[in-house]
């Protein structure tokens, strides 16, 4: 009885870990459904997309993840709402590139804080 116990604690830990780490087999049913999503994915890029724009994205996915997936978003939605005649050259991706880098920009600003020292000595120059 106390080794089942212990069993049903290992794997109740291991279930716990593996959620909190985002090991994805654990449950087969999501395994699935993102190799589902990704294949649908894939098949819509392939309609729209060229096989230079093809290229170029996948290129752009090795280097920018989060910024090739916006466009992916963008490009699948554009799709579905038949907003794009064709397939996308590769001319047209690098349009949308820009667009999405326009809108994605990061503005930086540097604030300097100076810092007054008191000094006895600064009174004695003027």
């Amino acid at each position: 009885m106390a080794d089942e116990e212990l069993e049903a604690l290992r794997q109740q830990r291991l279930a716990e870990l593996q959620a909190k780490h985002g090991d994805p087999s654990g449950d087969p049913s999501q395994q699935e459904a993102k190799q589902r999503e990704a294949e649908i994915r894939n098949t819509i890029l392939a309609q729209v997309l060229d096989q230079a724009a093809r290229a170029r994205l996948s290129n752009l996915a090795l280097v920018k993840p989060d910024k090739a997936k916006a466009v992916e978003n963008y490009l699948i939605q554009m799709a579905r709402f038949g907003q794009l005649a064709g397939k996308v050259s590769e001319q047209g991706l690098i349009e949308i590139l820009e667009k999405v880098s326009l809108q994605t920009e990061k503005k930086t600003t540097v604030k300097f804080n100076r810092r007054k020292v008191l000094d006895s000595d600064e009174e004695d120059d003027y």
